[in-house]
């Protein structure tokens, strides 16, 4: 039995991700004469952007002042904001706009305990008004019960058969579960975060963290910590790598980036490992037999990634301090991966199958390190639809990266991990213009798509980045040959690559959150491309077109292609049989596409309790949503993409609806179908 009360309530506080963004009207900053953002090549790819919009590059020590002042203010931060008195805001990053706007990003704790969820970035004008705030939870924090009827080594125990369960090995708590308050997914709720260490099924060091309720011992949350991701390189040829030298003795640190060191583990999968030293500040012979090869082309993959961040977008090392990380290479046996922790502050690479193709490409290193950078900004949740997020990001400004680079050897391209050869057949790992061609990823997004790898999700911001620098359609770059489609079947024109990923870095840094969903990110890219090249510009509007062609959002002016639509409501039996509602398509010719758009209008007290499908002509049966406890909202008012290419346009289509559980009630108001 389920109480009514308690659903109700839930469905109350159930979150929209990201509130509303206000716009920040900008105005033009002074420009010096080597200024890279205003000289010639830039200025000619970002276009005509608004230079008091663009990102002040900041010095460590301009960060640290920036971070001082908001500390000194976040009191009265939180007064304005109206939080309240249990409430305390703390300061984890800050953007200052050149026209003088400050964006700082702020964690949340309420009575002493960390706010998982709680996290908001504040918008704040030259003036020291408050123009905007992005929220990763909209749900008050108000009424949490702090006493916990559950021990905390009940929640540890859960979340120790969590790790098992997914095939964890040498599992063990990294440290005692604590006490957290649990906001990321409806109303606050005392919880206990447990981070699970060991080993993952293939090597990986885990960090599973795992949310327990402290009430009544449920499990609300989990997701994975650890985000998979003179030199003579294997991959990149004769390089220049930044060193140090101590007497006659020479190590990989690259004193100008950081003191960013790189290490060789030796086959250990735990510890630092040895700091890479040699007499002759050569590196490597360009062979993975050589154990300083890797070592450098992890090195330069480093210093390529820090040159990126510093030189286009102004962020000094990884989380805007000037600190350096640290690479790791050599990670285990015939290990096929590679990845990113913040424990360590440090990217992890392994040697591949036969240890024989080390995973430290250009644009593998780029990747891992970005989840770095992300990790200091937006910090979307590495599970769901935000995971996908994160995913892709380590995806897109690796690309950026490689083609920043511009290395002869390794040409920048919108295929990930092409180097690596991971599949044994020389195909790449991920391919950005049609994500769907490695077999798993997806190229649109479709309403269950959270519920798939995080590295598959990750393909509809892949294509819609693709989309948004190149466009649709068949071309060649640096050799390579693309294909991009799009769900609706139009075309997109790109703006460049510069444009779309100034749009991202921006949205990454000022809009994303910790619940960022792909409908937030559409949002916070519109609003970064609308500050950046106003709202009625063609980037603001290749934004919208892009999104659209990866099924997020409609096009400017509307939905376009061929509806046909029933608007007779269909009563939904409580906890009975289903119930069809019919539409017959006449006029078509040939198959349905395979981005046939289902719109579904139900009103229903609880859409838990609703299971919902699409009936082909045929009689085949497309599932477009499952009956589900935890979907704790109202009514369902969804645009689901079906592949039904294998099906006859023309015939009776039906949309069938079972309320599967007792107490709640609704009916059918209107569906349609929307041929492109």
């Amino acid at each position: 039995m389920r109480s009514t009360s308690h659903r109700r309530a839930a469905a109350a506080g159930a979150l929209s991700a990201v509130a509303a963004l206000l716009a920040v009207a900008v105005q033009a900053g002074p420009a010096s004469a080597d200024d890279p953002w205003t000289s010639a090549p830039k200025a000619q790819k970002l276009g005509k952007v608004d230079p008091g919009a663009l990102a002040v590059k900041l010095s460590p020590a301009q960060r640290a002042e920036l971070i001082r002042d908001a500390n000194a203010t976040k009191a009265d931060t939180a007064e304005d904001l109206g939080l309240g008195a249990k409430e305390k805001l703390v300061v984890r990053d800050v953007v200052k706009d050149r026209d003088g706007t400050v964006h700082t990003r702020y964690e949340r704790t309420y009575d002493g305990l960390p706010v998982l969820g709680g996290d908001l970035v504040v918008d704040t004008a030259k003036s020291g008004k408050t123009e905007g705030v992005t929220k990763a939870a909209k749900a008050q924090l108000k009424g949490i019960d702090l006493s916990a009827g559950i021990k905390a080594s009940t929640a540890e125990k859960q979340a120790l058969g969590a790790a098992k369960a997914e095939g964890s090995k040498k599992t063990d708590a990294d440290r005692a579960p604590r006490k957290v308050v649990w906001l990321a997914k409806g109303e606050p709720t005392l919880a206990y975060e447990t981070v699970v260490g060991g080993l993952q099924h293939d090597g990986t060091p885990n960090e599973l963290h795992v949310i327990t309720d402290a009430a009544t011992g449920k499990k609300l949350f989990q997701w994975q910590g650890v985000e998979n991701g003179t030199g003579n390189t294997q991959y990149s040829g004769q390089v220049t790598l930044g060193t140090a030298q101590s007497g006659s003795n020479y190590t990989l640190t690259d004193t100008g980036r950081g003191n960013h060191k790189t290490y060789n583990l030796n086959h250990a999968t735990s510890g630092t490992g040895t700091l890479f030293s040699g007499p002759d500040d050569i590196w490597g012979n360009g062979q993975a037999s050589n154990l300083e090869t890797a070592g450098a082309d992890a090195h330069y993959g480093a210093a390529l990634t820090w040159d990126y961040y510093k030189n286009v977008h102004g962020r000094t090392g990884i989380r805007g301090d000037g600190v350096g990380a640290s690479s790791r290479v050599h990670y285990g046996n015939n290990y096929v991966n590679a990845f990113w922790q913040d424990s360590c502050f440090c990217m992890t690479y392994g040697d591949g199958s036969g240890n024989s193709k080390p995973l430290t490409s250009i644009d593998v290193a780029a990747h891992e390190m970005t989840h770095g950078v992300t990790s200091s900004t937006g910090n979307m949740t590495y599970s769901g639809e935000s995971g996908g997020l994160n995913e892709a990001t380590s995806d897109i400004f690796a690309a950026a990266v490689e083609f920043n680079a511009n290395n002869a050897q390794d040409k920048g391209d919108y295929l990930v991990g092409e180097k690596i050869d991971i599949r044994g057949d020389g195909s790449p790992l991920r391919y950005m213009d049609k994500p769907s061609k490695d077999g798993s990823s997806k190229d649109a997004w479709y309403s269950g798509i959270g519920n798939i790898d995080v590295h598959y999700s990750s393909g509809v911001a892949n294509h819609f980045y693709y989309l948004l620098s190149e466009g649709s359609g068949k071309k060649e770059i640096n050799g390579v040959q693309y294909d991009s489609p799009t769900s609706d079947g139009l075309p997109v024109t790109g703006i460049g690559r510069d444009k779309a990923s100034l749009i991202w870095f921006k949205a990454l840094t000022t809009k994303f959150t910790t619940t960022t969903k792909y409908a937030d990110a559409r949002t916070g890219t519109l609003a970064a491309a609308g500050e950046l090249y106003g709202t009625s510009s063609a980037e603001y509007a290749a934004v919208a077109n892009a999104w659209a062609a990866v099924n997020v959002g409609s096009r400017p002016g509307g939905e376009t292609g061929t509806s046909f639509e029933n608007t007779t409501d269909v009563s939904i039996p409580d906890n009975g049989a289903a119930v069809t509602s019919s539409i017959n398509v006449t006029g078509r010719t040939g198959n349905a596409p395979s981005a046939l758009k289902v719109g579904v209008d139900i009103v229903h007290t609880w859409r838990g309790d609703l299971k919902i499908d699409l009936l082909a002509p045929d009689g085949t049966v497309y599932a477009l949503k499952a009956a589900s406890g935890s979907d704790s909202a109202d009514d369902v008012k969804e645009t689901y993409t079906v592949d039904a290419s294998s099906e006859v346009a023309n015939g009776t289509w039906k949309l069938r609806v079972q309320d599967v559980a007792a107490q709640d009630t609704g009916y059918i108001n209107s569906w349609k179908v929307t041929f492109p």
